[in-house]
Parts: structure tokens; sequence; C-alpha cells
């Protein structure tokens, strides 16, 4: 494509691939800027699921599109930082396959106690939990809540033990019945148990409170320094991608993320939205690989 044509991008529909099934936050994330991208680019942005391997299978396909702005791809932090560390092959390279257009959103997590687990706070957990395993619940094997509890243990020396569930409905159906004391979770899926008293909310890993319970406290406000974890959702697209195509598509789900409609479906899901560069996005993308591989080291975590 030379520049010319770039000018001219999109003269047919748009394809964002989410290589998960429908009805996640990561998926909604996604249907949710369809509609408004579309009307600023006046074509059809088309949403497909390609679940399957914990997001690599979606992800590959779109690492071997054609590099011509027409497929792109809903990136989770899970499968773009993630999945390269707990994965012992790997159908993409992150850094290579692909070129990140904008960061949608930071997703909140949120850590949660059963009552009978006898904690009030994230101080009293670690006391505890040093004398004592506590275990707790997220989606999945190798995913960010699972190993914001792995980091966490590590930083602190608490015993923490994974349980991994086969989504995070299940996870949280059981810590509301008592099943398990803990669970690591996306704040949306939570917040409606804390404020009715059937959950304790212990903390939020991410470097700010949640606007959705702005009275919870940070993980670093009750003194784990610098302990920031929080999941994210963004569009890439196909390495070699025109520069010229990528920007149109940054400015335009830039000013998309700005809409009062998304910032308001975006609160529900617990999506705080971003829209930053594609240079910026790169550089945070680069920054949680590194990140994360001495956590996955240290824990031993493996997927197959």
């Amino acid at each position: 494509m030379n520049g010319a044509t770039a000018q001219e991008w999109p003269q047919k529909p748009v394809r964002i691939i989410v290589p998960f099934s429908p009805g996640g936050v990561a998926d909604n994330s996604a249907r949710v800027a369809a509609e408004p991208l579309a009307q600023r680019l006046g074509q059809q942005v088309l949403v497909e699921n390609r679940p399957g391997a914990s997001g690599n299978i979606g992800t590959q396909q779109v690492a071997q599109a054609e590099p011509d702005g027409y497929t792109l791809l809903l990136g989770f932090d899970g499968t773009m930082v993630i999945n390269p560390h707990v994965f012992s092959k790997i159908p993409f390279d992150t850094l290579k396959d692909f070129a990140p257009v904008t960061k949608l959103g930071d997703a909140t997590f949120l850590l949660v106690a059963h009552p009978s687990a006898g904690v009030a706070s994230l101080k009293e957990l670690i006391e505890k939990a040093k004398s004592k395993p506590f275990s707790y619940g997220t989606s999945g094997t190798g995913g960010t809540p699972h190993l914001a509890g792995e980091m966490l243990a590590q930083r602190t020396g608490a015993r923490l033990e994974h349980v991994p569930y086969k989504g995070g409905g299940q996870a949280i159906t059981d810590v509301v019945g008592g099943q398990i004391p803990l669970v690591f979770t996306a704040i949306a899926t939570a917040q409606q148990y804390v404020r009715s008293g059937r959950l304790v909310a212990l903390g939020v890993p991410g470097a700010k409170r949640s606007s959705s319970l702005p009275d919870v406290p940070t993980f670093q406000e009750s003194g784990l320094a610098g302990f920031d974890v929080s999941g994210w959702v963004g569009i890439f697209a196909p390495a070699r991608t025109p520069r010229p195509v990528v920007e149109r598509l940054h400015k335009e789900l830039a000013a998309v993320l700005r809409s009062d409609f998304v910032r308001e479906r975006y609160a529900t899901l617990g999506i705080e939205p971003v829209g930053n560069s594609p240079a910026e996005f790169g550089e945070q993308v680069k920054a949680d690989l590194a990140r994360w591989a001495p956590v996955v080291k240290a824990a031993n975590v493996k997927v197959d």
C-alpha cells in the first residue's frame, strides 16, 4: 500500500479479531468501540471472535494477516505480554509481528475475601498468610490476576496458593459461597458483592483507586511500594501496516475513547479509557514483557 492509497483507507469493512469467546470484558471493550469507530471511518467495523489456546489462535491469525489495515487485533495483556513466558512455544512474536495502535483502556482488578476468611485488610491477610496458607482463585492460569497473586506472595512471603477456574464468573460464585477464601478478579465482576457486604474488598493492585469503589485502598497505600498491576486491552495491526493507516486509526480511536457514550459503557466494564499514542503503547508492551518474565520464572508458571 503506497502513501496515496493509505490516504484513501478504508475502502471496505475493517475486522477486529477478538481472540476470546463473546461476552467477556475484552470482547465487550471491542464491541463498544466498534460502532462509533465505524461512524468515524465511514465503513463497517466487524468484531469477530476467534477463541482458543488462551488467545494465541486469534492473535496468530492477525500476525499472519495482510498488513493493509483491514484486519486488526483486540490485544489483551495476558495474551501479548504473559503468554510468551508461560507457553513453551508460541505462534507469534509480540514485538516483531505487531504494530501497536493504541491502548483502549486499563481494567482494574480487586482482591476480595469471603467474610469467613477472617481478614479485613491486605496487611491482615499478609500477616496471617505467613503462618497459614490461603488459596485464591482467578480465571485461568497465567493471567494477570494469577500473576498479581504470585507477585504478592513473592514480595511479602505470604503463602498464597493459586486455584485456576475456567472463568471469572465461577470463581466469584465460589468465593461468595465460601468455598474459597480469596479471589483476584476484575472490579466489575466483584463490586456488587462488595457493596452488599457479601465480600470484603482487601485492595486494588493498580496505581490508583477505582472510581467504582473509591473507599478501597491500593496495595501501594497498604505498604507495598511500586505494586502496580492492572490489565489492559488495546488495538494492534499486523507489523508493516503503513504508518499513515496506523496514525489514522489512532486518531479516530482516541476520539472514540473521549466520547461520553464509550466512557459510560467502559465504566460499567471496569475499564478506564486511555487512547495513548502508538509509541507510548509500544513502550508499555515492551516494559510489561520484561516485567513479567522474572515473576513467571520464580513462580514456575507453565500452561503447556
